[in-house]
């Protein structure tokens, strides 16, 4: 990649921490892996539950609109989302061709984003659980993200053996599974243990390879951003 963070980093999101021509260079060699013509899209992400619906091309290129998650069916468009210790998960329906790309960050967890956006694809292209594959992607992970008793006790009252995903460190602290919490919400919502992969990378263990938003802040005083993406090669018929 092209930006200097601290240097010659792919980062491929994050405007107000990179200079905008880096991070189009850098998408630009992103999508130069992939072969043929595709279209990325992403989103501004707010840590909701609002998942955005790709119908097209043309749809694909407005990447401002404020979600979480995105969804589409359409051939050639890489739906991506971008994180930096935040959890990505990826969806993708064996059966429809749909598929999703999810940012879940703790509020998004606890917002059930990953179970909306599998509601959305069954609503919109009848995509069922039991045709999912799920991917979840490195982040911050039980060995090193540490929250409060905010989170502690918000994820007690949504998560019914919230105890498991907690590491206690100190009073009123503890490390969290992210990863897990996902896991655990897309198996209830249906999905096959055996079809969801979990990358067991934490991102701020490995700044040598990640970005991360909790290490390198501290340490440069901007990161940059990951993506995951997903993309149908072509339609069906």
């Amino acid at each position: 990649g092209v930006s200097r963070m601290p240097q010659d980093a792919l980062n491929l999101a994050g405007f107000n921490e990179d200079e905008a021509e880096n991070i189009y260079e850098n998408r630009r060699r992103f999508l130069k892996l992939f072969e043929g013509e595709w279209t990325l899209t992403a989103c501004w992400q707010l840590h909701s539950a609002e998942v955005r619906r790709v119908i097209d091309a043309t749809d694909a290129r407005c990447d401002t609109e404020h979600c979480d998650a995105l969804i589409t069916d359409a051939a050639r468009i890489l739906l991506g989302v971008k994180t930096a210790d935040c959890v990505p998960v990826i969806l993708g329906d064996e059966r429809t061709g749909a598929c999703a790309a999810v940012h879940a960050g703790w509020r998004g967890t606890l917002a059930a984003i990953v179970p909306r956006a599998l509601e959305r694809m069954s609503a919109e292209y009848g995509t069922r659980a039991l045709d999912v594959r799920a991917a979840i992607g490195p982040a911050a992970g039980a060995c090193c993200y540490e929250v409060g008793a905010e989170v502690i006790e918000a994820f007690a009252a949504s998560f019914p053996n919230s105890t498991e995903l907690f590491i206690p460190t100190c009073e009123g602290h503890a490390r969290v599974d992210l990863q897990r919490a996902n896991r655990e919400q897309l198996v209830a919502a249906g999905v096959a243990t055996e079809n969801i992969h979990t990358a067991p990378l934490c991102t701020m263990c490995r700044t040598d390879i990640f970005f991360s938003y909790r290490r390198e802040k501290k340490t440069y005083g901007r990161t940059g951003r990951l993506m995951s993406v997903i993309g149908r090669m072509k339609a069906e018929g």
